[in-house]
């Protein structure tokens, strides 16, 4: 920063209306790593409100995004083993520990979730699991997870995100998978499990599954084709599974049909490392039907604004929809 006692008043008020811009963006950055209701929309509006608001925040998103950051993630994020099934097994290493704590300083809340992960991604990423027991876990973007496979248990555990599983045949005993508030038991099947904002969603293409729940032990069982969700107080209705739709994000795809643009935007945004903003209330309701690749974000939404005639403004890691 210049020097205050050189400036002239008129400079000096821009000094530090920058300097406000961008404290107040900083808060953001932190904020809305685990937003409360409503700050989204607050967000939104301050942005808004003024370009300054917006240069700040794009500042703020680069400087996260810079080197030292950006370093620690990959060290974190580099496959032990040249393989497409990694093996599980837990990997305490200072490195990651502190990479961890690293991308946690602006995600406290998420920061103890991650601490107990054997495994971790970040937002875009997808990783390949084997377990000791031969099932296969395919996780999606910014998700942890952890497994314990032993004679006397068989135990997984989704801290957050969302995982697919092909859970092998066996005599023993059943795979018990936990995320927030369900528990599924299941044995030579194959289904994902997605836990997000206290809910959690289960999807099943083959085979069964007995799920529990942690608020009144209610207990139900899914069979192929069927999904449901589960809240804080228990089950919701099962539906039927759409499973070439529901389960795209499986073979790297995202397929929306007639989906409102608002929840087009937030499903792009568990996948795009840094903010999508819509600032134009008209583009919420817009239908979109597409099939996207999900390791392009910025691409589809360059195309939604495209096909929607909207204005579209890119900044470091922030793109705003108006």
């Amino acid at each position: 920063m210049t020097d205050p006692n050189k400036l002239r008043p008129h400079e000096l008020a821009h000094e530090v209306l920058q300097d406000t811009a961008m404290d107040q963006a900083l808060d953001w950055l932190i904020a809305l790593q685990c937003p409360q209701p409503g700050q989204q929309a607050e967000f939104e509006a301050w942005l808004a409100s003024d370009p300054a608001h917006v240069q700040a925040f794009g500042k703020a998103q680069a400087a996260w995004g810079g080197a030292p950051v950006h370093s620690a993630a990959v060290a974190l994020a580099v496959p032990r083993k040249p393989s497409a099934w990694r093996r599980v097994k837990p990997h305490w290493k200072p490195l990651a520990t502190a990479a961890v704590l690293l991308i946690g300083l602006f995600s406290f809340s998420n920061l103890p979730v991650r601490l107990q992960a054997d495994h971790l991604t970040v937002v875009g990423e997808r990783q390949r699991l084997q377990l000791d027991d031969g099932s296969k876990v395919l996780l999606n973007t910014n998700s942890a997870f952890s497994s314990s496979i032993k004679d006397h248990q068989r135990i997984a555990r989704l801290y957050q995100g969302e995982a697919f599983f092909e859970v092998v045949p066996s005599h023993g005993l059943p795979l018990e998978i936990d995320a927030g508030p369900v528990r599924a038991s299941v044995r030579d099947t194959a289904f994902a499990v997605r836990y997000l904002n206290g809910e959690a969603q289960v999807q099943v293409q083959r085979g069964d599954v007995d799920l529990s729940n942690t608020f009144d032990d209610a207990r139900v069982r899914l069979s192929a084709g069927e999904s449901i969700r589960i809240g804080p107080k228990g089950f919701g209705q099962p539906a039927k599974l759409d499973a070439n739709k529901d389960l795209a994000w499986v073979q790297g795809r995202l397929i929306f049909e007639n989906c409102p643009m608002s929840e087009v935007l937030a499903e792009l945004r568990r996948y795009y490392p840094g903010w999508i903003v819509n600032t134009n209330d008209r583009l919420a309701s817009v239908a979109v039907t597409g099939n996207y690749r999900l390791d392009q974000p910025l691409d589809v939404v360059r195309s939604l604004a495209h096909i929607t005639s909207a204005k579209l403004s890119e900044y470091p890691a922030l793109v705003i929809l108006n």
